[in-house]
């Protein structure tokens, strides 16, 4: 397990840096299935966003995708 603290600061940077556009979808999705174990609450929303990002969801408006993408990394930092 690491630090709560490293797990915060970089899912904001996650979340800036997709909302922004200068992340795709595809390293945010790896990022994701790549987390470890962390104490609740975060251990609940990181399960969440994993189980969210797992499957392709192609048949979504892009739009909409990345609005709930991005709430759920939201979610990983403020729980």
């Amino acid at each position: 397990m690491k630090k709560v603290e490293d797990l915060t600061t970089s899912a904001r940077t996650m979340h800036d840096r997709y909302a922004s556009g200068r992340m795709d979808r595809e390293i945010v999705r790896q990022w994701v299935m790549g987390l470890s174990m962390y104490p609740e609450p975060y251990g609940r929303h990181i399960q969440e966003a994993a189980a969210w990002f797992k499957p392709s969801r192609d048949d979504m408006d892009p739009v909409e995708l990345k609005i709930a993408d991005l709430a759920r990394l939201q979610a990983i930092y403020r729980p």
